[in-house]
């Protein structure tokens, strides 16, 4: 479960206009150990497009602020000349808020994406420079803020690619960036490919700061926090595991000015997906002899292996300020069946899929305990949007009605109850769709539109699944590469 993208502005059309369906109330059965509650409600909210077919998130990040402003990448009516596939529509990054999205263009390329925003209001993400990478023949990507509607370069380290996705209210913003150096491994693990080493880049004021490595060629950061600490994941050598196929690499904690290695939980390969205010920090970590994996949590002393729910696999995705875990695990006895989950305390949660399907993954809990994801086929596809709280679990599409859209994933929760999901119509076209719980929804004065679209059942039953790479989880090197790549992708 790794990173990814997506962008927006103001589009006068009737079929750019936020969709809006009171989510209809019904009841889910809770778990023997909590008492059963009423089912949530929501409005929902098609964000709409930039005047392209799809909009989409990009992850991870907290994709919606706490006061309802939501980020990612939308289509334009524009075509991308360089896309791989025919027709591919420009991509930019947007900020979605109050009914209206923005569209913040993109440096001088057709692509461009924001991961989420600051208490300051300033985004990070990445933006094409409208420049090809002469050691690679790909587009030039750098690492972009968003201040006042523009979007401003960070560059890089000298090299042609950067990469930026996270940032705090200080103004750190976390990523990496290309140098100079030639490099074998670079290419697999970054969504612009490199032809030279990649650093972890802390970047201030707008002045880089390489990270360094564990003694590696490369690494990658993704996240700071208030603090400034910076997690991320470095090689530690040169050479080439029979395993793998690349160096050994390590999740990292930095502060103070020092990069530490948290080690592995005995194999050769691990990485970072969340780090928390207190510089807790999840992620997975190959087992000895890297054929199986498990969930870490490095929780401020050492690594703590969180286990699994029977199976052989599992990792952790998101970490809440209050100690929380989200993640997936394969269950007991079906090898490639998994399920979301929810550990604290030293106790780890089965959190079930819904409707029958076969698989679920949780990739995100809140501080208030309520944790969002997907049912999956678990072939890589996105079957519905859930949430999960007090025991319950919720396909969200049996709460909203009738709605043109269908939800395939929740990718993120604030602390005020505000999803964010990916979903598609009728025809395919993504789309991001806001959740905003009723009682909020009322006190903003949002309301219901007539429905007019299929029943729930049929929705889902007609739906098409998103892919997904988190979706099959085969090894994290496999992982870790393919969720580095952005959804709305060339």
């Amino acid at each position: 479960m790794k990173r990814l993208t997506r962008p927006a502005f103001w589009v006068p059309l009737l079929s750019a206009l936020p969709v809006v369906s009171l989510l209809a109330l019904g009841n889910a059965p809770a778990q023997a150990t909590y008492t059963a509650r009423a089912a949530p409600r929501f409005i929902a909210i098609d964000l709409g497009t930039l005047g392209g077919p799809n909009s989409a998130p990009n992850d991870p990040g907290h994709s919606i602020t706490e006061s309802g402003i939501v980020v990612g990448s939308a289509e334009t009516a524009a075509l991308d000349p360089g896309c791989l596939s025919s027709p591919c529509h420009a991509s930019h990054a947007f900020e979605w808020r109050n009914g209206h999205m923005t569209d913040l263009g993109a440096l001088h390329g057709y692509q461009s994406g924001l991961f989420e925003l600051n208490g300051a209001g300033v985004g990070v993400g990445f933006s094409e420079t409208g420049v090809l990478d002469p050691l690679t023949g790909a587009p030039e990507a750098h690492a972009v803020i968003s201040r006042h509607g523009q979007l401003i370069d960070l560059g890089t380290l000298g090299g042609h690619q950067s990469w930026a996705n996270s940032i705090n209210d200080r103004g750190q913003v976390a990523g990496w960036a290309a140098n100079k150096v030639r490099d074998r491994w670079a290419h697999l693990f970054v969504p612009y490919p490199s032809a030279t080493q990649v650093r972890a880049t802390l970047w201030q004021g707008g002045k880089p700061r390489n990270l360094g490595t564990l003694g590696g060629p490369d690494s990658l950061s993704g996240f700071v926090n208030q603090r400034g600490q910076v997690a991320g994941e470095s090689f530690t050598n040169f050479k080439k595991n029979p395993a793998t196929g690349v160096p050994t690499m390590d999740p990292f904690l930095w502060q103070h000015g020092a990069m530490k290695d948290l080690g592995t939980l005995g194999g050769t390969f691990g990485f970072t997906n969340w780090m928390n205010s207190r510089g807790q920090v999840v992620g997975g970590s190959d087992l000895r002899g890297d054929h199986t994996f498990h969930p870490f949590l490095w929780n401020g002393r050492r690594l703590v292996d969180l286990g699994t729910l029977g199976g052989d696999n599992a990792q952790a995705s998101w970490v809440s300020d209050p100690g929380a875990v989200a993640g997936f695990s394969e269950v007991p006895g079906r090898p490639g069946v998994y399920h979301g989950f929810l550990w604290k305390n030293g106790t780890m949660r089965d959190l079930p899929p819904t409707g029958g399907a076969p698989c679920s993954n949780a990739s995100v809990v809140n501080a208030r305990g309520q944790a969002v994801g997907n049912d999956s086929d678990c072939q890589g596809s996105s079957l519905a949007a859930v949430l999960w709280e007090h025991g319950a679990d919720y396909d969200l599409n049996r709460l909203i009605g009738r709605f043109p859209v269908h939800l395939a994933e929740a990718f993120y929760i604030n602390g005020r109850g505000e999803i964010a999901c990916l979903g598609t119509l009728p025809n395919g076209d993504l789309r991001v769709v806001l959740l905003v719980p009723a009682g909020l929804a009322a006190r903003q004065g949002l309301s219901a539109t007539p429905a007019t679209s299929l029943a729930p059942a049929q929705q889902r039953a007609a739906a098409r699944g998103v892919p997904d790479p988190r979706d099959n989880p085969t090894s994290l090197l496999g992982q870790l590469a393919a969720t580095t790549r952005p959804r709305l992708q060339p």
